[in-house]
């Protein structure tokens, strides 16, 4: 494990590097990852994804790579974003861009792990999250962790030629589910 920040059974999660944006790019534009991200207008390339690495400022931002344990696999990133400690709380954002590895497990535990370092970390009282509708796997998950829809924005964006809703979810510290 290299640079292991926050370590699960699968997953390890270690500050994003530079040298990352060579293949985080490359999943920013495959439509079928895109498609349920606020990242959708493309193209990206690699000088554009070094440039937001460069740019993260950990007071608001910390961005995160997540990595397989067992191969030391990079295969999506993540993010606490807009931490605000006076009101204690934050927004999360998650991508697992490799898709071969879609279906183990690897966001649910990525995002308990940093949902659990924002609570017991940070000391935060509240995390949120914007999910489309279009993303069943998504909602699946954050049900899971225990996140609550708090709120729906009708056919607030534009994905595959049609007009989808987004759900604002958020989880408070004693909600998290193991």
């Amino acid at each position: 494990m290299r640079n292991a920040f926050l370590i699960g059974t699968k997953v390890y999660l270690r500050p994003l590097e530079e040298a990352d944006a060579a293949e985080s790019h490359v999943w920013l534009n495959d439509p079928e990852v895109r498609r349920t991200l606020a990242a959708r207008a493309g193209p990206y390339t690699e000088a554009m994804s070094r440039e937001w690495i460069r740019a993260v400022d950990f007071r608001t931002t910390m961005g995160f790579a997540i990595v397989v344990r067992e191969n030391d696999l990079h295969v999506g990133n993540c993010d606490l974003r807009e931490i605000n400690p006076v009101d204690r709380n934050a927004s999360l954002g998650i991508v697992i861009g490799r898709k071969d590895t879609w279906g183990n497990g690897f966001g649910t535990e990525a995002v308990g792990l940093l949902c659990r370092y924002a609570f017991e970390g940070l000391d935060l009282h509240r995390v949120s999250i914007s999910c489309y509708a279009n993303n069943a796997r998504g909602l699946r998950l954050y049900a899971r962790l225990g996140f609550v829809v708090e709120g729906r924005r009708r056919e607030q964006v534009f994905v595959d030629g049609r007009f989808v809703d987004e759900f604002v979810l958020g989880l408070l510290r004693d909600e998290l589910r193991a």
